[in-house]
């Protein structure tokens, strides 16, 4: 008999258990050979619960923890973060999908390591620049569920008043709501913000993600070393119905209440859905959001957090068929429905798709019939085999009313595991993409699930084309996120790397998304102390008599705030900026390094344009505040600039190069350089950027006027 996985205690002295030797001994195995998982630093006797860090497969199952009276604190892809006594650790290791379990080693934590990955630190210190930069006089929104009104995270850092200058709960139904709207409470002010203490609960329960959030874009860091980015900027929070019409409300409020105090405003939105629109910018949501940047809001969004999951498929249709399986969420969720596929397609290219059930010895059982694209209907249905039933509902748009492409939402509801459903599609000719995402019966379920080629014929799913909504919008600034940097001694010794979850690009009419990287892993920042949730507190404060909580968090829910507070930095130091200006300098000033490797002129659907780095980025707004328009790289330089008509390259090499404009559409095709001019008489007034198609140089600003 061989084991496949042994555990070895070791003391605080690093002496190795008795029995493990044994078992090394009885066995045969060196100590070199083991496929063992080691614990450090735990002491045999000890029954309180510690720390630790586990690496799982597709099969753990995280309800076993409970049963053996542990405690997860979060999942990031197949890592868990546990509390576990060492006696529980020890039956932890034995059970099924367990890979690797070790104590969690104690670590800075990571708002000190964002902060300077970001190179914001510099920012604040003002070196080099005109002065110090922390956000003053900027407000920035946050859309989000589960704030502490009371947190000592957004007090001023002397902490005596709270910068929170109001928050719309539409949840809470007491009222008063807002001027102009009908539902809802907003609370203006210190005393009404204190007295309310939180937001109510919601679908979300008595929630906490909006806190860290806030606490990362701009927290004071409550008497702690946790501050976040932009730590003396002003907060608007609104927790949002989770629905279209409600967050744009929310945009519109926000505005409102920056306009009435003559503030800029930066909005984060920390979330993100595949049912929202069309997932290529042509939403009511994107058509809110681009409107109301050209009117001086600047929008930042996580890019999602599916860049691990399979979830997606790209199929070009030549007369034939596709099928793949839909696998499905078997986790725990008091929510769950099902899976819900989305299907977009090609304008005036019909497609159809529908459901095959297969047994365990993988038998047809069952089949659906295909549902076509030709026209614009909605059915419920169910399939019976015995007495089991499948149920699935399919809304089919023909085309849809926003862009004009033919689009299939199939939900199917699957609760027997002998079953194995299908995903079965048919079209002439044009391309279709499938997205396979969890369904909850609160319609706001966005993880990815894989679709895998269970049969010799199917065909398997991959993780491109991952956005979401709003990610996919224009004029937002689309955020991915990294690893922070692990520092010693000033020099960089680890981390970096992009976060496996971060979800790729581009979008589905193939606009380079993210646009940008920002840290997003294990960041630390503030837990609202109302929340129900199960969340594992890492630190933890007394201010005014009451505990408060800290927490790291995962997520480009995380990276988004980040960059949310890097903008209200650069709006400090320029209040003049617009969105696309705003989103040029973080473009161009964004940093490479051998973690991104060289990234192409056209950008990576990885990382973006890089790593934000927020000290060039507001010398950047500094110097086009002071009227400096800063275009040269490797010595040459766009000339005349701005221009009417053409505009030329100071170089004596030709390039081949692309006019995108800033809803990442290509504009203009042409050569620069040894006397070549690009013609941009018939372009619209505005900002543009010059890529090089060969990655010679990083794009470039150009104003036609």
């Amino acid at each position: 008999m061989r084991l496949s996985k042994l555990f070895i205690f070791e003391d605080m002295k690093g002496i190795v258990s008795l029995v493990t030797l044994l078992l090394v001994s009885l066995l045969g195995f060196s100590q070199a050979e083991m496929p063992i998982t080691t614990l450090r630093s735990i002491k045999e006797s000890s029954t309180n619960a510690q720390r630790f860090l586990a690496k799982v497969s597709a099969d753990f199952d995280e309800a076993t923890v409970a049963q053996l009276g542990g405690r997860i604190g979060s999942r990031t892809g197949d890592v868990l973060t546990l509390r576990l006594s060492a006696s529980q650790a020890e039956l932890f290791v034995s059970m099924k999908g367990v890979l690797y379990l070790q104590k969690a080693n104690k670590v800075q934590p990571n708002l000190i390591r964002a902060i300077p990955d970001l190179r914001a630190d510099s920012v604040t210190a003002g070196i080099g620049l005109n002065a110090p930069y922390t956000g003053k006089d900027v407000i920035i929104g946050v859309t989000d569920w589960g704030f502490d009104y009371t947190h000592p995270m957004f007090y001023d850092t002397a902490l005596k008043h709270t910068r929170i200058v109001a928050a719309w709960d539409q949840f809470k139904r007491s009222g008063p709501a807002p001027d102009g709207y009908d539902y809802g409470t907003v609370y203006q002010g210190e005393d009404e913000l204190l007295a309310a203490g939180s937001d109510t609960s919601n679908i979300y329960g008595n929630a906490y993600h909006g806190s860290h959030v806030a606490g990362i874009t701009g927290g004071s860091g409550g008497g702690t070393q946790h501050r976040g980015v932009a730590y003396e900027a002003e907060f608007l929070f609104v927790t949002f119905l989770v629905d279209e019409a409600a967050v744009i409300d929310a945009f519109n409020w926000m505005q409102s209440q920056a306009a009435k105090r003559n503030k800029r405003l930066v909005i984060n939105m920390s979330w993100g859905l595949y049912n929202l629109g069309p997932l290529d910018g042509t939403s009511l949501v994107s058509d809110a959001i681009n409107t109301l940047s050209s009117e001086g809001v600047i929008f930042v969004t996580s890019g999602g957090n599916n860049g691990d999951e399979n979830f997606h498929i790209k199929r070009t249709f030549s007369n034939d068929t596709l099928q793949t399986k839909i696998d499905f969420f078997r986790g725990s969720n008091p929510n769950l429905w099902g899976q819900s596929i989305s299907m977009w397609g090609e304008q005036n290219k019909n497609f159809g798709a529908g459901i095959t059930v297969y047994d365990n010895a993988k038998n047809l059982v069952l089949r659906s019939p295909l549902y076509f694209t030709d026209d614009s209907r909605y059915l419920d249905s169910f399939l019976v085999a015995g007495s089991d039933t499948v149920f699935y509902n399919v809304a089919i748009d023909a085309p849809h009313p926003l862009n004009n492409k033919p689009h299939i939402r199939l939900r199917v509801r699957n609760e027997n595991s002998a079953f194995n459903i299908g995903l079965k599609s048919y079209a002439e000719s044009g391309t279709v993409h499938y997205y396979n995402v969890t369904e909850l019966t609160t319609d706001v379920g966005n993880w990815g699930m894989p679709f895998t080629a269970w049969l010799p014929t199917w065909e398997a799913g991959d993780a491109f084309y991952s956005l979401g909504e709003p990610a996919s919008t224009a004029s937002v600034i689309t955020v991915a996120a990294h690893q922070s940097e692990v520092r010693r001694d000033g020099v960089v010794i680890g981390g970096g790397f992009i976060a496996d979850f971060s979800s790729y690009g581009p979008t589905i009419d193939e606009r380079l998304k993210p646009d940008v990287s920002a840290p997003g892993v294990g960041v630390m920042s503030s837990i609202s102390s109302f929340t129900d949730a199960n969340v594992t507190v890492d630190e933890s404060i007394i201010f005014k008599g009451k505990s408060y909580p800290f927490s790291r968090l995962s997520g480009t829910s995380m990276s988004s705030p980040a960059t949310a507070g890097v903008v209200a930095l650069m709006l400090a130091a320029n209040p003049n900026l617009w969105y696309d200006e705003a989103k040029e300098i973080l473009i161009t000033t964004a940093r490479e390094d051998n973690r991104t490797g060289v990234i192409p002129s056209s950008g990576s659907t990885k990382w973006g344009w890089g790593k934000v780095n927020a000290y060039a980025a507001v010398q950047r707004a500094e110097e086009k505040l002071a009227g400096v328009r800063v275009l040269e790289t490797k010595e040459v330089v766009l000339y005349p600039n701005p221009t009417s008509d053409k505009v030329s390259l100071s170089s004596a090499s030709v390039y081949q190069v692309e006019l995108i404009g800033y809803d990442g559409r290509v504009v203009a095709i042409g050569e620069l350089g040894g006397g070549q001019h690009l013609d941009v008489s018939d372009v619209h007034a505005g900002m543009y950027l010059i890529r090089f198609l060969d990655g010679a140089f990083k794009s470039m600003l150009v104003v036609v006027n």
